[in-house]
C-alpha cells in the first residue's frame, strides 16, 4: 500500500512537472527567454522556475519506491554509450541548426557574447527538465502502464510538443517540428539505453546550437518579423531617391 501511495505521488510531481512546462511563458523561461514588447525577461522570474522544475524532479525521485532508473531518471544502463548516442544526437542537432540557418538567414547570425551565459544556462536547465519531465517521469509511468514501447513514445512526443505550445498560432513552423523531433529522438533514446542521458545530451547540444546559430536563446522569430527584416521594409526601393519635403508636415517623398 505504502509502495503504491508513493508511486502515485512521484507520478502526480510528474504531471506539476508538465504543468510548470506549460507555464513557462509566464516565468520567460525555455523558449521564452527572449525580450516581448521591448522588455527582457525576467531573471528572477526564470530563476524561480528552474528551481521548481528542478525541486520537483528531486521530490518525484525520494517519493517514488523504486530506483529512478525504473522511471527513466538516470544517465542509463551502459553509460558509454548513452553518452556516445547523446552526442550522435547532439550532431544531428547542429546540423539542422546550421541549415536552418543558412536557408532562413543565407549566414549565421551570431547572437551578442553578452548574451552568452544566460542562454546556454537557459538551454541546459530546459533540456534536463524536459527530459525528466517528458522522457523520464512520463514515458517511465506509460512504460509502467503497460503501453506499447512505440506509442509511448509517440504519445509522449506529442504531449511533450503541446506543452511547449510551439504549434500556437504565430510561432514559427520551424520551432515546432523541432520540438517534435526532439521528442520523438528523445523518447526512442530513453528506450534505447533505459535512461535519459542520451536524450538531455542531445537536446541540450540542439538548443545550444540553435542558439549560436540563429542568435535567438528561445525560440526563432516567424518569417518577416526579425530585425534584418524590418529594417530591409524601411528601406527605399532601389530605384527610388529622396527628394525632400513636400508639405508643410515636413513628410519626405520618394520618386524614381
Amino acid at each position: 500500500m505504502e509502495d503504491q501511495l508513493r508511486t502515485l505521488v512521484a507520478f502526480a510531481l510528474g504531471l506539476l512537472l508538465i504543468l510548470l512546462r506549460l507555464d513557462a511563458e509566464r516565468f520567460g523561461a525555455a523558449e521564452y527567454d527572449e525580450a516581448r514588447d521591448g522588455r527582457p525577461p525576467s531573471r528572477l522570474g526564470r530563476l524561480a522556475w528552474y528551481v521548481l522544475g528542478f525541486g520537483i524532479i528531486a521530490l518525484a525521485m525520494v517519493a517514488y519506491p523504486g530506483s529512478a532508473g525504473e522511471i527513466g531518471l538516470s544517465l542509463g544502463s551502459d553509460r558509454a554509450a548513452a553518452i556516445s548516442l547523446g552526442f550522435i544526437l547532439g550532431a544531428m542537432g547542429i546540423a539542422q541548426a546550421l541549415a536552418f540557418a543558412y536557408l532562413r538567414y543565407g549566414r549565421l547570425r551570431l547572437p551578442d557574447p553578452a548574451s552568452y551565459p544566460g542562454a546556454i544556462a537557459n538551454g541546459l536547465a530546459t533540456a534536463f527538465i524536459d527530459e525528466a519531465a517528458f522522457r523520464g517521469l512520463f514515458l517511465g509511468f506509460l512504460l509502467m502502464a503497460g503501453l506499447e514501447p512505440r506509442a509511448a513514445i509517440v504519445v509522449q512526443a506529442l504531449v511533450y510538443t503541446l506543452a511547449t505550445r510551439t504549434g500556437a498560432a504565430g510561432r514559427p513552423p520551424y520551432m515546432f517540428v523541432l520540438s517534435l523531433g526532439i521528442g520523438f529522438l528523445g523518447g526512442w533514446a530513453t528506450v534505447v539505453t533505459g535512461g535519459i542521458g542520451a536524450a538531455f545530451l542531445g537536446h541540450a547540444i540542439t538548443r545550444i546550437s540553435v542558439f549560436l546559430a540563429t542568435g535567438h536563446a528561445g525560440s526563432v522569430a516567424p518569417t518577416g518579423r526579425e530585425v534584418e527584416d524590418v529594417l530591409r521594409r524601411r528601406l527605399i526601393p532601389e530605384g527610388w531617391r529622396v527628394i525632400g519635403p513636400r508639405d508643410g508636415r515636413g513628410s519626405t517623398a520618394h520618386e524614381r
